[in-house]
């Protein structure tokens, strides 16, 4: 999943400076080469010896201050990812992979073109995958940012993934946050719910499209996919009862009668016991109501933000035309 995203929820302000840090050095270290060799196996010496080599990097605690999904609404973000270059790439790659989407589609139950848009948001297909070193930004993250636990269990993951898919940890690259290859999966991600989909005998998610497609479709059917169900449908509102359920969570916690009732109206036909969630966006013409449904919240697992899910499920409205 894009890490760069979950930290949406961490992001907090950084008043003191930060000392330099010789990871190998720092007052934890011993806590943290323990923990992965408890954890996975690999000899602290190894570990100490990676961590000499990781850098502290500034620009890692200044962006993860300053996530998207905090700073803008609905009506600024999407203009970041459903642009016409972004829409017309994704049909392009659709035609590309189109093999290998079909492939994922049948096997995993999730469409081609949602598969195809959580690439185009979060790399522009593949083609941004982040310039950080991931030795270093996690190491930063890990030990300097106040919000660590998070990166230090993520950084513990990086080692494993390394040696188990056979990569040098010092030339692995990704996004600040340490979000790794076409889908952008964290390391803990990548260890659980990347796939080898060409059965080359690797997981390559870096260079291979096809791992990649395999793996952010087997992530969604992993987190619940229901396959042929819809994912949000646009509403309007009326009067003032829908206001205590607007926006009250990720999963679905009513059911469409409950909204209606509280002066919802529908604009396409929805079973009374479907569970859904009312939320409201600030969109370019004002506010937006939107009902969720459960697909809605797997994207969401993905990424936290309602921003992103819509994002992504716009852009694979677009992919459709």
């Amino acid at each position: 999943m894009r890490f760069t995203h979950l930290i949406t929820a961490l992001a907090m302000t950084i008043s003191a400076p930060f000392a330099a840090a010789a990871y190998d050095q720092h007052e934890r270290t011993e806590e943290f080469v323990a923990e992965v060799e408890k954890d996975y196996g690999i000899p602290a010496q190894e570990v100490r010896d990676w961590l000499k080599q990781a850098e502290k990097m500034d620009s890692v605690l200044e962006a993860i201050q300053r996530p998207a999904e905090r700073t803008m609404n609905w009506a600024r973000y999407q203009d970041i990812f459903l642009t016409e270059k972004r829409i017309n790439s994704g049909k392009n790659f659709l035609e590309t992979q189109a093999e290998t989407l079909a492939a994922a589609e049948k096997k995993y139950g999730v469409p081609r073109e949602i598969i195809t848009a959580i690439i185009g948001v979060e790399t522009f297909y593949g083609t941004r995958q982040g310039s950080y070193r991931v030795l270093d930004s996690l190491s930063t993250l890990a030990f300097d940012y106040p919000k660590r636990p998070l990166f230090w269990r993520e950084l513990k993951a990086m080692f494993a993934l390394a040696r188990e898919e056979g990569v040098d940890p010092g030339t692995i690259k990704g996004s600040y946050a340490g979000a790794m290859g076409y889908g952008q999966f964290i390391p803990t991600s990548y260890l659980h719910y990347a796939v080898d989909g060409d059965g080359d005998g690797k997981r390559d998610l870096w260079g291979n499209p096809v791992d990649a497609i395999h793996s952010v479709a087997n992530y969604f059917s992993e987190h619940g996919w229901k396959t042929d169900e819809p994912v949000t449908h646009r509403v309007t509102v009326s009067g003032d009862q829908y206001e205590p359920l607007v926006n009250v969570s990720r999963k679905p916690k009513h059911v469409v009668s409950d909204l209606t009732a509280a002066g919802v109206t529908l604009h396409t036909p929805i079973d009374a016991d479907k569970p859904a969630n009312l939320m409201r966006l600030e969109g370019k013409q004002g506010d937006e109501f939107w009902l969720g449904e459960y697909n809605f919240y797997v994207i969401t697992q993905y990424n936290h933000s309602k921003l992103y899910a819509m994002a992504v499920y716009q852009l694979s409205e677009a992919l459709k035309d």
